[in-house]
Formats: structure tokens, sequence, C-alpha cells
């Protein structure tokens, strides 16, 4: 058990994969966006010595996630070895859906259980706008390929005002009427070097609950408002799936928080929202040994800050989102 000093238990590791993406949404970085040469940035067989090590500190479940986890090479291998790894128990992928037409199945017998698959609005045209490059027919194959692989699915969406925060948030919420799957609304989060129009873009989860009940009836909560994981849940009258609000701007949940994140160049990040982070990959390929790294993750966890600071205008600059893995 990895405990942190305001006693959280910490076993939820999400492990960023590459910070390359096959899209460029607004949100998340530059349409020019430079990458990080490949030497610079964890190998399958130092992702796998951690993971080990992750595991053995008491964590249970791994979320892949990138940039876009399914353009790394050999994404179902890496899956693979983890999933076999002893004392992990989940292995989950957040990605954009593109490539899951063809990697849905083999991920799945590889032991992937759940895809968060992001898809901000169903109209063509602004799918295309948000994301500069997408195609949002591309994303719907990829959920079809998910469901019929058998993997649980959640679709996220990010909300962004005056991109997709009326009719599109409606269009999304209806799916829950037809499907069972829990649609996410994600309040966006100011980084780097895109973060004043992160901050202009936020819609509150009190704004989203009005526009969707206006259109589609009340909401009613789930789990007695408790959350599931980051998200809180309600579902539409009569509906199989639910509807989850992600709100870590304006209503965090720092109290329940069981996470931490391990970016692409072998950096243990404590908060999303926060620039703290531990080096892991330099220790590791200067020789370090298993109890070193052990010892250097347990009391970077041990520190773990216990929430952002946005309200005190304390934006994490060091990175976008793409290199931290959301």
């Amino acid at each position: 058990m990895s405990l942190d000093r305001f006693g959280r238990n910490i076993n939820y590791l999400r492990i960023s994969l590459t910070d390359k993406c096959n899209l460029r949404c607004v949100y998340c970085m530059p349409e020019d966006m430079t990458f990080r040469p490949r030497a610079e940035l964890m190998q399958d067989d130092e992702i796998d010595r951690l993971v080990q090590l992750f595991a053995g500190l008491g964590f249970r479940k791994i979320r892949l996630t990138g940039g876009e986890p399914t353009v790394r090479h050999n994404v179902v291998d890496i899956v693979r070895r983890i999933a076999h790894t002893p004392g992990i128990e989940t292995v989950a992928m957040t990605t954009n859906g593109l490539l899951l037409d063809k990697l849905a199945r083999p991920l799945a017998d590889a032991g992937l259980k759940r895809v968060n698959i992001s898809i901000d609005t169903l109209n063509p045209e602004k799918f295309n706008k948000i994301t500069r490059w997408g195609k949002v027919e591309d994303v719907w194959t990829g959920i079809e390929s998910t469901q019929q692989a058998g993997l649980e699915v959640k679709l996220n969406a990010v909300v962004v005002r005056n991109y997709n925060d009326k009719e599109d948030v409606v269009d999304l919420a209806r799916l829950t009427l037809a499907h069972p799957w829990q649609v996410r609304f994600i309040e966006m989060m100011p980084f780097g070097d895109v973060a004043d129009f992160q901050q202009a873009g936020i819609v509150s989860q009190a704004e989203l609950m009005t526009t969707i009940s206006a259109e589609l009836g009340p909401l009613s909560p789930v789990n007695n408002g408790e959350l599931d994981g980051e998200a809180q849940l309600y579902r539409l009258d009569g509906a199989p799936g639910t509807i989850g609000f992600i709100s870590s701007v304006t209503q965090p949940f720092c109290a329940s928080c069981t996470r931490v994140r391990l970016t692409a160049d072998g950096r243990l990040r404590l908060c999303l929202l926060r620039e703290k982070e531990v080096d892991l990959l330099t220790p590791l390929r200067d020789g370090a040994t298993n109890d070193d790294l052990k010892a250097i993750i347990e009391d970077g966890i041990w520190w773990k800050p216990w929430g952002h600071k946005l309200e005190e205008h304390i934006i994490p600059l060091n990175r976008v989102m793409s290199e931290i893995g959301g």
C-alpha cells in the first residue's frame, strides 16, 4: 500500500505511452506541436520494469494514455505484459478512437478491459474544427469496434465554451438513452502555452446540467451522488447509460484522489494540475536498483500535493496536456 501524507491510498497509475498524437485538439496542444525524440521517452523494457515496481507497491489499476496511446509501436504487446503483471487487476486506456477499428479486438485479447474514447461532438464540421484534423465518422467506427470486442465503453467530451457547450452536449447526453455507456463531460483545465484559451473556455457542471435538463428532462443522481472515480454520475429517466461530470476546476475531488501519472519521459507527476514531478527514468538508466527506485517512488507519493492551486491563480506551465497523459 502506498500512502501519502494525507492518508490517501495511491493505487492507480496513468502511464503516458507517447507524447505524440494523430490529432491536434485546440484545448490540448498547438497545431505545430514539436514532440520529443523517441530516445528521450520510456522504452518498452523500462515501462515493464516500472509497472512491476508500482505493482509491488500496491498499485492495482493502470490506465494507458498519450498523446494518443494507440500510435505507440507494440501497444498490444505492452498491454499484454502489463495485464499479466502480478498484482495488476485492471488495464484501461484513454484514446481518441481513430485506430480502434483495427486494434480493439487485439487489445481486448491482450487483456485490456475498459476504453475511454474522446468524442467532443457528433457534428462532423465542429469535430474537425475542435480536432483540426479529425473525422467524427472514424471515431464512431472505433466505438462500434470497441463494443464488438466486448470492452467496457465510456465516452469523454471536453466541453469548450462557444465550441460544443450547447446542442453538442445535448446530442452526446442523448446517447445514454439508447446505449449502456457512460458519457462524461470534462471541464477544460489550464496548462502551459494554451492556458489562457483554456481558462476562457471553462463551462461549469451546473451550466451543463441546466442545458441537458432543459432538452432531455431531469437528471437523477446515481449512487447517492458518490463519485465513480472522478465522475459524478446522473441518469436520464429510463436511460440504460449514465452521464458523468468531471469538474476538476470548479468542484475538485482531491480528498478521493488515488492516482499519479507517469509521463512518457519517465517522470512521476503527482497531481495533474501541479508542476511537481519526480524523475524516475534518469536513475533507472543510471543503474538504480529496484529498491532504490521504490524508495524514490514512495518518497514522491508521500509528498503528493492535496490538490491544485487554480483558485490562487497558480497554473501549471511546464507541460501541455498531451505531455502529461490526462
